[in-house]
């Protein structure tokens, strides 16, 4: 198992590095474009709290790998409120109502965000307890990069609007990093742990799958947050074939066309 903690750590490093963090960080962008990525990264958390429930936790918890999992999921179900809470108070209501919101959401603009979800089941409906185990913690290093760069961001929105945004600030990177997967016993059992060498050698796969696709996710993040205007009016097809125009004060001056489709067409680690 020491060798797939190193892979992600490896690969974390990497991710660090991609531009949508070094967009966070600019401080010559204003701080609502900055955090302007959250209208388009809705459906992903929503979907990714399914997954957890009606995907990866399962019953009885026999096998201790699969205990640990459980125990993980159990502590992060309620993460999603949060981040509905800081969605309102970022004042994305104002700009986008129910019916808009499904279009945005369902649009080709923004496919990455369904295709993880469905790739994510994929990957960890009904594996070995080992790959699950390997996603989540592949998932978490991934957590703690991004709220690491989003809780400084928005803790500067927040001193502007004496607004608490506990997703994206500091509640949420203190719940992720005090996760039980991250105690020291938990972690000394999940390293001391020896796998098969086919098994390491799927999880090593599994590993840069995960990261593959959630550069993927970060990267159309950016190319969506580099072009919103909060105050500008604007005006977006969003069915495809369908001509219909969408006003929208958080979209793209222009259609955004995914380079990463074909990301999502491996086969899962048996």
């Amino acid at each position: 198992m020491k060798k797939v903690f190193a892979l992600i750590e490896k690969e974390s490093a990497k991710f660090a590095q991609l531009p949508f963090f070094e967009f966070l960080g600019n401080k010559s962008i204003a701080l609502i474009q900055r955090l302007s990525f959250a209208a388009y990264f809705a459906l992903f958390i929503m979907g990714y709290g399914n997954l957890n429930k009606f995907v990866s936790l399962e019953e009885p918890k026999v096998n201790p790998i699969q205990y640990i999992f459980n125990k993980q999921i159990r502590e992060q179900e309620n993460h999603w409120i949060w981040f509905l809470k800081d969605l309102e108070d970022l004042d994305l209501n104002r700009f986008l109502n129910f019916t808009d919101s499904l279009k945005l959401n369902l649009s080709d603009q923004i496919v990455i965000c369904r295709q993880i979800i469905y790739e994510l089941y994929r990957l960890t409906f009904q594996v070995n307890p080992i790959y699950k185990l390997v996603a989540i913690e592949s998932i978490e290093s991934i957590s703690n990069i991004f709220f690491s760069i989003t809780a400084p961001v928005t803790q500067e929105l927040k001193a502007l609007t004496n607004r608490e945004y506990p997703y994206f600030v500091n509640p949420h990177l203190l719940a992720e990093n005090d996760h039980s997967v991250h105690s020291y016993e938990t972690k000394e059992f999940i390293g001391s742990m020896h796998l098969a060498e086919e098994i390491c050698k799927q999880a090593c796969e599994l590993v840069n799958k995960i990261f593959e696709l959630f550069t993927a996710l970060v990267d159309m993040l950016v190319n969506f947050a580099e072009k919103y205007k909060i105050k500008q009016l604007l005006t977006q097809s969003f069915g495809g074939s369908d001509s219909t125009q969408l006003p929208c004060a958080i979209l793209l001056q222009s259609g955004f066309k995914s380079p990463y489709v074909t990301l999502f067409s491996t086969r899962r680690c048996a």
